[in-house]
């Protein structure tokens, strides 16, 4: 879906209209589908992440920025949220996307540098994105929305790696705990917990499950629909994330905060094959 096709100009669809706003990892998949989202509503957006290439031609063609950032090194982030404050006096609306899946295997046999270097990506990419973004927001003083990126792993057990669902737990309390600080500036903070969405690294994780190189996205969501969903035949989109991560990033929600908004049919919350029992 090409969510900068047939834009609507009107000053109703612009929810986010002079709006800057950051997205760490968002040259590709949700993060990419979400610039463009951003930009169709009236943001300004930069983009940060390693995909050079990718990043610098989606940020092009939606008329924002990037800039080379690695989430592990806090001083890349910093001078990410300080692009965005340089080029608009401002941000708004942080992102916090950037992650990696894996290592997998038994917790026997689980190396410990795998797992460190993971974490730096995936949970201090986090802190080091809430922590530079929430002083450029205090220091605007016209408050700011913060969404972090979970995942379904992170409320139901078995469904990803153990050092993968650890950081994703880790994330749900930190958005808790950084909301109970901000609020006071009017910050708030959120997450999205998204569950079968088919970005490049739920497909890449589909062929290696499967054993299978000829997987796509629409592959993943059949299967999604037809497995890990109540919404039976309805698999997840990446419209689906996109549009939930509007919504927290808008004043739309403007009384939501320390929340974690869960995409996934309602997969984590009922076993979908007793749905036999109400037919």
């Amino acid at each position: 879906m090409d969510l900068n096709s047939s834009q609507d100009t009107s000053s109703s669809a612009k929810r986010l209209k002079g709006k800057v706003a950051l997205i760490t990892g968002g040259a590709r998949g949700i993060g990419g589908a979400t610039a463009q989202l951003f930009a169709k509503n009236g943001a300004y957006v930069v983009i940060a992440d390693v995909l050079d290439d990718l990043g610098t031609n989606l940020a092009q063609s939606i008329g924002g920025k990037y800039i080379h950032c690695d989430v592990s090194k806090e001083e890349e982030v910093e001078s990410a949220v300080q692009l965005a404050v340089s080029w608009k006096g401002k941000l708004d609306i942080l992102f916090a996307n950037a992650g990696i899946g894996g290592p997998g295997g038994s917790i026997t046999t689980l190396k410990i540098e795998d797992v460190v270097s993971l974490v730096g990506i995936n949970l201090f990419g986090i802190i080091h994105a809430i922590k530079h973004a929430s002083r450029a927001m205090i220091a605007g003083k016209n408050g700011g929305s913060i969404v972090c990126s979970s995942s379904s792993a992170a409320i139901m057990g078995g469904l990803a790696s153990h050092p993968y669902t650890a950081t994703k737990n880790a994330i749900l309390g930190l958005a808790k705990t950084t909301a109970c600080e901000l609020g006071q500036h009017g910050i708030r903070v959120n997450c999205i917990s998204p569950h079968g969405i088919p970005s490049e690294m739920l497909v890449n994780g589909y062929k290696l499950c499967l054993g299978r190189d000829d997987i796509d996205a629409e592959d993943v969501t059949k299967i999604v629909g037809e497995r890990a969903s109540l919404l039976i035949g309805r698999g997840g989109r990446m419209e689906d994330a996109s549009q939930a991560v509007l919504f927290l990033a808008s004043d739309e929600s403007g009384f939501i905060t320390a929340h974690n908004l869960v995409i996934d049919g309602g997969y984590t919350s009922a076993v979908s094959h007793l749905s036999a029992i109400y037919s």
